[in-house]
């Protein structure tokens, strides 16, 4: 046997044991488990921003672990087990890849997600963003909209347009501000800011969700960099001034670009 599925075999042998034998384990359901799996996947996510392979092998671990589990605790409903699961996703795979499997041509990735789409569409769904989950955060929602917007051709030509948008949609904030424009107007507008943004990010080659997670990192540093040299002054934030504290700010700055 290889390796691989051994290997596999084993963790579902494992799942099986714990089932019967962990109060614990025992007592888990697939509604009780979402939580655990959602905060497993953040940090997966955590790992991969900090570029932690050691770290995603683990998390990589915790998630094969939850599918097992979940496939465990559908067997025992008798309403799916692991096998269903693996061939369910093979199978889609396969039909969703006619360029491997079959005989349509690509001759890029854009063709790929559009035949994607267009295949999803005749499995029977209504619209191509039903496949965006409803919980997602909003900023990776909006990222994935964007993209299986586009995957049917409605986007923009040129990066320059999406641009244009951006400023088109600042202008129409401010104007909203300076004319003191109802929370929810102004709400509104900011959120067109935001989406118009997420979508020149796209055009960029930038992901947002993974840009401002660096950027939340970088100031979590550099504030706690204030932190510990207030701290070695024995002083509070609270009682600098600002300029004291933007010199030290500087200063965090200076650090990480060394």
């Amino acid at each position: 046997m290889r390796p691989e599925l051994a290997a596999f075999e084993r963790l579902v042998r494992i799942i099986s044991e714990l089932r019967v034998g962990c109060p614990w384990d025992r007592k888990q359901t697939i509604e009780s488990l979402r939580y655990l799996t959602i905060e497993e996947t953040y940090e997966l996510t955590d790992a991969i921003i900090d570029n932690d392979l050691e770290e995603v092998k683990k998390e990589l671990g915790d998630l094969i672990m939850h599918v097992v589990f979940y496939a465990q605790i559908g067997s025992e409903k008798k309403v799916f087990n692991i096998t269903d699961v693996l061939n369910s996703v093979s199978d889609k795979l396969v039909r969703r890849h006619p360029h491997i499997y079959g005989d349509v041509k690509v001759e890029n990735e854009e063709d790929v997600k559009r035949n994607w789409e267009q295949i999803k569409l005749a499995e029977g769904k209504k619209s191509v963003l039903e496949g965006v989950p409803k919980s997602l955060p909003a900023m990776v929602k909006a990222n994935r909209i964007q993209e299986k917007a586009r995957g049917v051709g409605f986007d923009w030509d040129e990066q320059h347009q999406v641009w244009e948008k951006v400023q088109e949609e600042l202008q129409e904030l401010q104007h909203e501000v300076e004319q003191k424009a109802s929370a929810e107007k102004i709400e509104e507008e900011f959120g067109d800011v935001l989406f118009s943004m997420i979508n020149y990010a796209r055009f960029i080659g930038v992901n947002p969700e993974d840009a401002l997670e660096r950027t939340n990192k970088k100031f979590i540093h550099r504030f706690q960099y204030l932190e510990e040299k207030a701290n070695a002054s024995e002083k509070k934030l609270a009682d600098m001034s600002l300029e004291e504290m933007e010199a030290m700010w500087q200063e965090a700055k200076s650090a990480d670009q060394s």
